[in-house]
């Protein structure tokens, strides 16, 4: 009886260990784990959740961490119409790290270096203005991203001290991509654009869309513009952006909120308004 025993045990082992996917004195493979994300934004685009954000302007940290902390998704760091410098920025970011809303920057343009410099001191999103071409838009990719998704060359930065020891491997998972088009070309080109792998969002710039156009909101040319921006986005399962005033517009999900003196006078009107 007790040879049978030992005997049935030796063929439940030798079963167990040539199941398929086991290979005999090898431990089973582990089942890859889910990369590590720490920008909020990317998450909430992924499960279709709106997101706003301040844009900021002013160097000044103190206004900073005082937007970072009020509850916007991400800051809007406006590197293209300000005068603010990477220095500046580099000091915002650090002294308000670990704040909920994370720290996106349009830069002037979609070249090596001011990507490379945005990236470096810690921003988790570009924001690249004017895409008329869809090489322009692989261009914000390329320096956005790391290899092999991009070119991206690893250097100094704050980067590590802000997002972890991993931050090489886990970096192109957290990056945002937002591309702007703001242009008659631009929306021509809409189709070739949005089939660029990468993009995050494809923003619908509606004060320049009138600008470089001649139009304005309401016109049948400007409307028509901004559906064509709206259904290209949609069908390529890319987000869709553009200005606070639009979020009642279907399907329109990443949105760039005001700046600091308009904050500052909205809650300087409320406060008197309250006092009085």
């Amino acid at each position: 009886m007790r040879k049978q025993i030992v005997l049935v045990i030796m063929i439940a082992v030798a079963l167990f260990w040539m199941a398929p996917g086991r290979t005999q004195g090898q431990p089973q493979a582990q089942p890859q784990k889910s990369p590590r994300l720490y920008n909020t934004v990317k998450e909430k685009l992924r499960e279709g959740k709106q997101v706003i954000g301040a844009t900021i302007l002013s160097p000044d940290p103190n206004i900073y961490c005082a937007m970072a902390n009020s509850g916007y998704d991400f800051l809007w760091i406006e590197m293209q119409h300000s005068p603010l410098t990477f220095e500046d920025v580099a000091r915002m970011i650090w002294a308000c790290r670990g704040a909920p809303a994370m720290p996106f920057i349009r830069v002037p343009d979609a070249d090596e270096s001011d990507i490379q410099k945005a990236t470096d001191i810690g921003a988790v999103g570009i924001i690249v203005p004017t895409v008329d071409t869809a090489e322009k838009a692989q261009a914000a990719v390329r320096w956005s991203k790391y290899p092999p998704e991009g070119r991206r060359s690893q250097g100094n930065g704050q980067y590590v001290a802000l997002y972890g020891s991993d931050y090489r491997q886990t970096a192109n998972d957290n990056m945002v991509v937002v591309i702007m088009i703001e242009t008659p070309i631009g929306v021509g080109n809409a189709e070739k654009i949005a089939s660029v792998p990468g993009i995050d969002v494809i923003f619908a710039a509606s004060t320049d869309l009138g600008n470089f156009s001649g139009t304005a909101q309401g016109d049948k040319e400007y409307e028509a513009m901004v559906t064509k921006i709206h259904d290209v986005t949609l069908q390529h399962r890319i987000r869709l952006g553009g200005p606070l005033a639009w979020t009642n517009r279907a399907g329109f999900t990443f949105f760039q909120g005001p700046n600091e003196a308009q904050l500052i006078q909205a809650g300087a009107k409320a406060g008197l308004s309250s006092s009085r």
